[in-house]
């Protein structure tokens, strides 16, 4: 029997709404450079039509589209990892890098950065974006590993996060070392790369990235029904006849491949993960997994999406790092969080 309840009806509404202002940014996304193209040859160049400008045409394929479609999912990948933090931790602040992943991937990226400086080795001479990419997957996988081996061991969850801060500040302060000794351009490359970037991100890159965020999202949504059980707390979940060991290397597995993923690829970028889960929450008012994922990932890529039209300064010749948006939309919604916080354990 189709349910027809106000609620069910508002939660519908609410899903069309997303729906269609994802289209809009998305598309805004596309309009949205410092190079001034008609809508008419837009749509044409997407529909594999020849623009009136050639350049335009690859404006649109190789720039903006790669660029929309990095925001899109990096945007719906940290927003979900975020969702699953807050869910196993049971802690409204929890975020895609309260396991110390973010930081591993920034001490991969430093050790190609930075350490081949040491050894007498150029960065420019390093294969690329690439060396960054592989590098911060293996930093994050590193520091995923160390925190499964440590859950096999210990069964509070709170010992857990307090252990995964741990292991981020000790990479964070060997990465401190790493700048420290580095020499100026070298330092500078680093420290451009930690302000974050959605333009980066080329076409055969994203051939990688969307099939691992998809993998990411996809083992977050089998695993709404023991995020619902974790709600109530780990021996309640149990008492259910739950494995939470498996269910917290699946949550900890899929948070690593999306934030390592989008970090890998991206920089790191702050605030989302986060504040979006809340926003999702404020917007449905529902902590059912089954409203609240999909929910999640269709605020997040909206959030993206319009930080990275806000980061293109429309009109203007010059862009705005993506982090400075992402924490300037971000922080309030922490502040709120943290004033309000005992209105707000209730969904914890």
């Amino acid at each position: 029997m189709q349910n027809t309840s106000p609620r069910y009806s508002i939660t519908v509404l609410l899903f069309i709404a997303l729906s269609a202002i994802l289209a809009a940014v998305f598309a805004g996304g596309l309009f949205t450079g410092t190079v001034k193209i008609p809508v008419a040859d837009i749509l044409r160049i997407l529909s594999g039509g020849e623009a009136s400008k050639p350049e335009w045409g690859i404006i649109i394929r190789e720039l903006r589209l790669p660029r929309v479609l990095t925001a899109l999912f990096a945007g719906m990948g940290l927003s979900v990892s975020g969702l699953l933090m807050q869910t196993v931790f049971r802690n409204p602040l929890a975020g895609p890098y309260v396991l110390g992943i973010s930081a591993g991937a920034s001490l991969g990226v430093a050790v190609v950065v930075m350490g081949f400086s040491f050894a007498g080795a150029s960065a420019l001479s390093l294969p690329g974006s690439w060396a960054m990419v592989i590098a911060a997957w293996t930093g994050s996988g590193l520091v995923l590993l160390l925190i499964l081996l440590v859950s096999f061991r210990v069964r509070d969850i709170m010992t857990i996060l307090i252990l995964g801060i741990m292991f981020g500040s000790a990479t964070s302060a060997l990465v401190s070392v790493m700048q420290y000794f580095s020499t100026e351009t070298i330092l500078k490359s680093f420290m451009i790369w930690t302000m974050g970037s959605m333009g980066g991100v080329t076409s055969s890159q994203l051939k990688i990235m969307i099939p691992a965020v998809m993998a990411g999202l996809a083992l977050s949504l089998a695993s709404i029904k023991l995020l619902n059980a974790m709600l109530l707390g780990e021996n309640y979940a149990r008492s259910l006849g739950m494995n939470v060991t498996l269910a917290r290397v699946m949550v900890f597995f899929s948070t690593s491949l999306l934030a390592g993923t989008i970090t890998a690829f991206c920089g790191p970028i702050a605030f989302v993960g986060i504040a979006v889960p809340h926003l999702a929450r404020m917007l449905f008012r529902n902590a059912d997994h089954a409203v609240l994922m999909p929910a999640t990932i269709l605020t997040g890529g909206i959030v993206m999406l319009g930080s990275d039209i806000i980061a293109q300064l429309p009109g203007l010749d010059s862009s705005l790092p993506i982090n400075s948006v992402t924490a300037l939309l971000g922080i309030p919604v922490v502040i709120w969080i943290v004033i309000r916080n005992q209105k707000l354990t209730g969904i914890f």
